[in-house]
C-alpha cells in the first residue's frame, strides 16, 4: 500500500492496483494535477474535504474515476456520483470498498448532524486494510491496518482522539484533518497520540505532499 498526503484529510491511496483520492478540501493543495485515478472518494460535504472551486477540474481530469460519496453529497452533486451507506459493499477492480459510519461527529447540539460515510478499504478476507473515518470516531468492527486519525477538530477534544485510537488499535495510525492547526503546534496533538496510543500501533507522520509504502 503507498499513500501520499496532501494536507488536512486529503490522501491518495494506492492499494490492489487501485487508485483512489480521498477528501481533496479547501485546506489540501497538490492533488489538482493528479490523473489517472480509479475513483474519488468524499467522506462528507464540509469544504474542508471536498473544494467546491477544484472539485469539477480534477474530476474532468479524471473522466473514468468513480465518483463516491456519503449520500447527502451524493444527492447535492448529482450527475455520477454514488451514495456509499454504511455496510454498503464496492468492487474497483481488486480492491474491495465498505461503507461504515454513517453520521459526522456532533459539533454542537444546534448544530444539525450530517451525513459522513467511513470508508473502509481492503479485500473479502481483510476489509480493513485502510480507514479513512472522515470526520467521525466509528470504530469498525474488523482489524485495521492504517487508520487516518483525526488529530485536532472543532468537534473533537484531544482526549476524545486519543481514546478512538485506542478503540481502534490500528497497526498504523496516521495522522489527518490537522490543516487547522497552527504548525508549531502540531507537536502537541502528534505527541499526545503517539504518546498515549495502544500498545502495538505505530504512529507515523505523514506530511503533506509527501508518500511512503505501508
Amino acid at each position: 500500500m503507498r499513500i501520499a498526503h496532501f494536507g488536512h484529510s486529503c490522501i491518495l491511496v494506492e492499494l490492489h492496483g487501485t487508485k483512489v483520492l480521498f477528501d481533496p478540501g479547501t485546506f489540501s493543495h497538490g492533488f489538482e494535477g493528479i490523473t489517472g485515478l480509479d475513483a474519488i472518494a468524499i467522506t462528507h460535504q464540509h469544504p474542508d474535504h471536498i473544494d467546491p472551486n477544484r472539485i469539477d477540474a480534477l474530476i474532468e481530469a479524471n473522466p473514468d474515476a468513480r465518483l463516491l460519496s456519503d449520500p447527502q453529497t451524493a444527492a447535492q452533486r448529482g450527475d455520477r456520483w454514488e451514495a456509499v451507506h454504511a455496510g454498503n459493499v464496492l468492487r474497483l477492480g481488486d480492491l474491495q470498498i465498505t461503507g461504515g459510519g454513517g453520521r459526522h461527529a456532533v459539533i454542537h447540539p444546534e448544530i444539525p448532524v450530517i451525513d459522513n460515510t467511513v470508508f473502509q478499504l481492503g479485500t473479502a478476507e481483510d476489509p480493513a486494510q485502510l480507514v479513512h473515518p472522515g470526520d467521525s470516531l466509528w470504530v469498525p468492527p474488523v482489524p485495521v491496518g492504517v487508520l487516518a486519525i483525526p488529530a485536532a477538530a472543532p468537534w473533537m477534544r484531544i482526549s476524545e482522539a486519543v481514546d478512538y485510537l485506542r478503540a481502534v488499535a490500528p497497526r498504523t495510525a496516521l495522522p489527518i484533518h490537522f490543516g487547522i492547526i497552527e504548525p508549531s503546534a502540531r507537536g502537541i496533538y502528534f505527541g499526545r497520540l503517539s504518546e498515549m496510543g495502544p500498545e502495538g500501533t505505530e504512529f507515523t507522520i505523514l506530511e503533506p505532499e509527501t508518500q511512503r509504502t505501508f
